[in-house]
């Protein structure tokens, strides 16, 4: 061979070159000019369609997706029925993998896998050994580990296959082929549901239960014009493999109507009582679909993010038992609140979208329960007929044999002759068919007829065959021809199935639910103490928790003892009012009573800023509580240098999550005192230094909440406000302006006893201020029939009737509480109280109960009343 050089290289390219040049004309000659906007949209038209046929919406006839149905029928033909032992997954993967479905063995897995978890479909259609994965989201084992088999009512998806029911197409390679749709002896679409997202579409079809939809399917085959209305009082709705609560029915009857609508779907609980006097709420049921394990960590998230409050302890309790959430809920705390919150903000209530997509025919189309059972029941009524066609072919062949075999047997003798004189049994067949005008088919079987068929059983045997078969030709020809029978039939196989698979519902459908439950409902309207401390520690106690004292007494601790923090506010309210907080910015935040936490009276209370959301310089100087909203009342709100504000309660009822502004504050002011009026209110505002203007609450113009206001009073030097009254002109009659100074001293006054004023005087003598009673603490509006709380800038609070008489303007007071060296009084607040018992518990200085029997004082107190006429300053109105 010559060796092969350079220029041999140089010619070849030469040559390569003139040839290409000699060919290129005739390649440009079949380029073809096209429209590639329409070669893309046929493109994508071809590649939608077969996603939508091919992957991803199941058949309306039998439910099931092109994967799913390829399962099922490969382990039917490999014999792995519910009787037999299991088999590797991995072998019935391959199987479906290399005969009907080559699209990867994880997809076929995957699907696989959800047929066999209890918490996925409603009746599992394949029975698995081994780990198929969990409600937590588990994966399931890889496919060499686990092992399946058909569940039993699988079977009845595969009855009759064999039975030329329904049509074969070749498979992928033509070598194989495969079912189109499976018989299914019941409607697996709206049993175990669907959820397939397609190209343009996507169908979400819920679980129901396998009585109820057989119901609705014989009610149709009863009578074909059954509407949705009469189908829905037949099927109440989804039931979901988890079971869980449906709230409300409207949305069952949208889509049972339209195919569309949204299912409210919750989970189901309950409370139980601890030892420790805590209460656990237990969550026995969670939505369909729903990842427990992600469930609680989103949970234990939220309440890191202090989104949920009251839980202490989360764990998950589940087991082969059942499914068990463990959720501990502090004492001071409604179980009902904390589940509600539970309810927002997590997926322990959902919303199942339905979207009855499926394949008519071969083409997607949205349908309404009544047209899923009609293509279902007329599907079954298909199957009933090609069934009865397959037999009757059957039991006709077998008839014809019969019938040769009854001639031969009834001339036997002349038969065997034939056969005897026949050269071979070609010979003799064909001499059995001239004789006797047989066909083909019964000559051979008179030919391979045993001798044993000759005696007189056999014989009455065989004629007791043909006997049968003959009538049971008729009754397949009458049910082929008869659709009333055939109906009959479906029905019968169905009640059969329902008989022998059907389950009790497992989701309950609370049909009048409206709406959300308003967890206000659960909760008692009781009175209540709200406490509010200097360092915004907040609690919540019952009104019981205090016993009435006379006056005089040292009062009893209320708070957790903290040398550097102090009540601050104290105020009564019913559970269900509102809280507008107000703070020196003049801002107003939004709380409801039971939302405070609820705390024993030594108890410290929880942060007010985990409830609310404060700035850092931001201090609460104020809590006002509403009991509902409406335009006929107003907001007053007063500054410590006398300014004052009036607008709508309504302003207010809308707030947002970091506050809202009440009224703009004015350099080196702040906000004290808000009050709820209406246009009728006579106001008192009081001063430290003992002084009060009278004037009538229609002198204050109404603003917005973002305004300055006007100047009510006009102060003194040194002196600022520290109370606002305010009484209707009913109340003035019965109530007086009660005062209380911060070393224990108190007084009632009428409020017509001060001279009503236009705003911004500066008013007159409220109060004869000294060295023994102190500036002034608080004003309030009272009566001899109220109830007091005095507290104490150290944490004191004493419970008092109030059996002080009224007095002149400018007295000292009595004496209502004695501080202790180095407290002083810091506010009052009136409690309402019918009954007051007659022996009470106090506290001594070590915290010991002392008993002051009725009419005794339990720590010395006198009265001292000092009259006008004494009182050298302030005796005359300015």
């Amino acid at each position: 061979m010559s060796e092969y050089t350079p220029e041999d290289a140089d010619d070849q390219m030469e040559e390569n070159d003139a040839e290409m040049a000699h060919t290129q004309p005739e390649e440009i000659s079949t380029i073809v000019d096209v429209n590639i906007e329409e070669i893309m949209k046929e493109n994508f038209i071809d590649y939608a369609m077969s996603v939508i046929v091919s992957r991803a919406l199941p058949d309306v006839r039998d439910g099931l997706k092109p994967v799913q149905r390829r399962i099922l029928y490969a382990m039917n033909e490999l014999n792995v029925v519910h009787n037999k032992p299991h088999k590797k997954c991995a072998r019935i993967i391959g199987e479906v993998l290399g005969k009907y479905h080559p699209h990867g063995d994880s997809s076929i897995y995957g699907a696989l896998v959800r047929m066999a978890q209890d918490f996925s479909y409603r009746h599992m259609l394949i029975d698995g050994h081994g780990n198929f994965g969990s409600i937590d989201g588990d994966n399931a084992a890889a496919m060499r580990y686990t092992e399946a088999r058909m569940a039993k009512i699988s079977e009845e998806m595969l009855k009759d296959i064999d039975k030329n029911t329904v049509s074969f197409i070749p498979n992928f390679d033509g070598e194989e082929s495969e079912p189109t749709v499976l018989p299914a002896g019941f409607p697996n679409l709206l049993l175990n549901g669907s959820t397939g997202i397609a190209v343009g579409m996507a169908t979400n079809i819920p679980p129901h239960n396998l009585e109820e939809i057989i119901n609705g399917v014989v009610g149709y085959l009863h009578n074909n014009d059954i509407d949705n209305d009469e189908l829905f009082d037949i099927m109440k709705g989804p039931d979901f493999p988890t079971g869980a609560l449906i709230l409300g029915n409207t949305e069952i009857k949208s889509y049972f109507h339209t195919g569309r609508g949204k299912v409210r779907v919750r989970a189901k609980t309950h409370l139980e009582e601890l030892k420790n006097g805590k209460t656990a709420l237990i969550i026995d049921e969670i939505p369909y679909m729903v990842n427990k394990a992600t469930l609680i960590e989103n949970i234990a998230n939220l309440i890191n993010e202090k989104k949920i409050e009251g839980i202490t302890e989360i764990r998950d309790e589940s087991d082969k038992q059942g499914l068990r959430i463990y959720i501990e809920v502090r004492r001071d705390v409604f179980p009902s609140v904390v589940e509600s919150q539970l309810f927002k903000y997590t997926s322990l209530e959902t919303t199942f979208g339905v979207n009855m997509i499926a394949l008519v025919d071969g083409a997607p189309k949205l349908l309404s329960m009544k047209q899923v059972l009609y293509n279902f029941a007329e599907f079954r009524i298909e199957v009933v007929v090609n069934r009865s066609k397959f037999e009757l072919e059957k039991a006709e062949k077998r008839a014809h044999i019969l019938e040769g075999l009854r001639i031969a047997l009834a001339n036997i003798d002349e038969v065997v002759e034939i056969i005897k004189k026949s050269k071979d049994v070609k010979s003799a067949e064909l001499s059995l068919r001239e004789r006797f005008e047989l066909s083909e088919i019964q000559a051979k079987a008179i030919l391979e007829m045993k001798l044993a068929r000759l005696t007189n059983l056999e014989v009455g045997r065989l004629e007791e065959e043909y006997r049968q078969l003959m009538e049971k030709i008729a009754y397949l020809k009458q049910v082929i021809a008869d659709r009333g029978l055939q109906e009959e039939i479906v029905i019968s196989e169905l009640e059969t199935i329902k008989e022998n698979f059907s389950t009790p519902r497992r989701t309950e459908i609370l049909e009048n639910y409206s709406g959300n439950i308003d967890i206000e409902d659960m909760i008692i309207n009781e009175d209540m103490m709200v406490i509010l401390t200097h360092k915004g520690y907040i609690k919540r106690l019952s009104t019981d928790s205090y016993k009435t004292q006379k006056r005089g007494g040292q009062g009893m601790a209320t708070s957790h003892k903290d040398e550097a923090d102090f009540i601050e506010y104290v105020f009564a309210a019913k559970m269900l009012s509102y809280m507008l907080i107000f703070t020196d910015k003049g801002k107003c935040h939004w709380l409801k009573v039971y939302n405070a936490p609820e705390g024993s009276r030594v108890s410290r209370g929880r942060p007010i800023r985990n409830y609310i959301e404060l700035a850092e310089d931001e201090k609460i100087m104020n809590i006002l509580t509403v009991d509902e909203f409406s335009d006929d009342k107003n907001i007053v709100l007063l500054t410590k240098k006398g300014i004052m504000n009036k607008n709508s309660i309504m302003d207010y009822s809308r707030p947002r999550k970091s506050g809202i502004l009440a009224i703009k504050i004015d350099e080196g002011d702040q906000l004290l005192k808000t009050m709820v009026t209406d246009e009728d209110y006579d106001l008192g505002i009081g001063t430290r230094k003992g002084r009060l203007i009278h004037l009538a609450e229609t002198a204050i113009s109404k603003h917005g909440r973002n305004t300055r206001g006007v100047r009510a009073i006009k102060l003194g030097e040194g002196d600022e406000v520290v109370g606002l009254i305010g009484m209707t002109p009913e109340e003035m009659t019965e109530k007086n302006v009660f005062t209380v100074t911060e070393k224990g001293y108190g007084k009632m006054t009428p409020l017509t006893e001060y001279r009503k004023t236009n705003r911004g005087g500066k008013g007159v003598t409220n109060i004869k201020i000294a060295e023994k009673n102190g500036e002034v603490a608080s004003i309030t509006s009272a009566n001899e029939d109220d109830v007091a709380f005095i507290i104490t800038e150290q944490g004191k609070i004493i419970k008092t009737k109030l059996t002080v008489r009224a007095s002149g303007r400018a007295t000292q007071g009595v004496t209502l509480i004695k501080p202790k060296k180095g407290d002083k009084v810091m506010d009052i607040v009136i409690e309402q109280e019918s009954d007051v018992p007659d022996a009470e518990e106090i506290l001594d200085e070590d915290g010991n109960v002392v008993v002051a029997a009725e009419g005794e004082v339990a720590v010395e107190g006198t009265e001292e009343v000092v009259s006008e006429g004494d009182a050298s300053e302030g005796s005359t109105e300015e």
